[in-house]
């Protein structure tokens, strides 16, 4: 953590500035692949049983994104797309953030293991930690691989889901982990390529930064490809399905002629077409987890209703 200074705190924090600590709109993806996760599982969950696992694993996500907002408020500061956080918008003061961090971390994996299983916890744990220390204070700064690597962090949610369920680790919970995992580098190169700026002033390690334009979209294209048949291939296990199968083919062909596109572009096109080439694909590859998985979760209603 470098010693950039932050707005002095302004005005006494509110309610919503505590809860933009924990990064709700982040947590939103996590509880809903978390909750695929544990529905998709070959074990029927009480429903409170489902309901704390959530919610403590919701508790968990919240405890990083704090965690990292601690860490990262140097940069923050310096970044048009955070400065509106509430550590360098001076509304909540570091030991608060790292405190609030700590304590909802220690909570939700103590609550989840006592709500089902101490395998579920002990991902739980590992990926607060995986997310905290290893990505945000290690390699986010130190390499250009920090969001391929650390994008284990917000694969693990799915896991965490199945392993409450279950108690154990599948095929089918590795590839949805997988899934995440491979979409993430595209998904973060896509922001990176039309908030280069942003990355160049805050001294953050990008792809866009050190290696340049070309070479980011070289990598879009290549990690995109190689996600396509992984996406797929996860249709044809137990979980998977006719809606799922439908869905994976048809989103992944579209995500692909969008890296193709950002691939095949000339970097003397106006800078305005260059955003909305990029903004597009990033865009898309947010809806493009959601269709995935929530495909996943129709086939397994489906199921559930002997329609398949």
């Amino acid at each position: 953590m470098t010693d950039v200074t932050v707005n002095e705190q302004e005005t006494e924090a509110q309610f919503g500035d505590y809860f933009a600590l924990l990064k709700p709109r982040v947590m939103s993806l996590v509880v809903f692949t978390a909750f695929v996760g544990l529905m998709v599982a070959p074990v029927q969950v009480h429903p409170m049983i489902g309901f704390c696992a959530i919610l403590f694993i919701a508790v968990g996500a919240g405890a990083s994104g704090a965690l990292n907002m601690w860490w990262d408020a140097d940069i923050d500061a310096v970044m048009k797309r955070t400065a509106r956080r509430p550590i360098p918008a001076g509304k909540v003061t570091g030991p608060e953030a790292l405190a609030i961090g700590l304590a909802l971390s220690g909570f939700s994996v103590v609550m989840l293991a006592l709500a089902t299983n101490l395998a579920a916890a002990g991902l739980l744990a590992f990926t607060i930690f995986f997310y905290a220390v290893v990505y945000s204070m290690w390699l986010k700064r130190s390499t250009p691989q920090n969001i391929v690597i650390g994008g284990a962090a917000g694969a693990f949610p799915p896991l965490i889901g199945w392993v409450a369920a279950t108690g154990s680790v599948s095929v089918e919970a590795v590839l949805m982990f997988a899934l995440i995992f491979m979409w993430t580098p595209p998904h973060f190169w896509a922001l990176a390529l039309f908030l280069k700026k942003d990355y160049d002033t805050a001294g953050v390690p990008m792809l866009t930064v050190t290696h340049g334009r070309r070479v980011t979209r070289q990598h879009i294209l290549a990690y995109t490809l190689a996600l396509a048949p992984l996406a797929v291939w996860l249709g044809f296990t137990p979980i998977g399905g006719p809606v799922y199968l439908t869905v994976a083919v048809l989103a992944n062909a579209w995500f692909i002629l969008g890296a193709v596109r950002i691939w095949r572009r000339d970097e003397t096109m106006a800078e305005s077409d260059r955003y909305r080439i990029e903004k597009a694909f990033f865009q898309f590859s947010l809806l493009y987890l959601f269709l995935h998985f929530l495909a996943l979760l129709a086939d397994a209603v489906l199921r559930a209703l002997g329609a398949l």
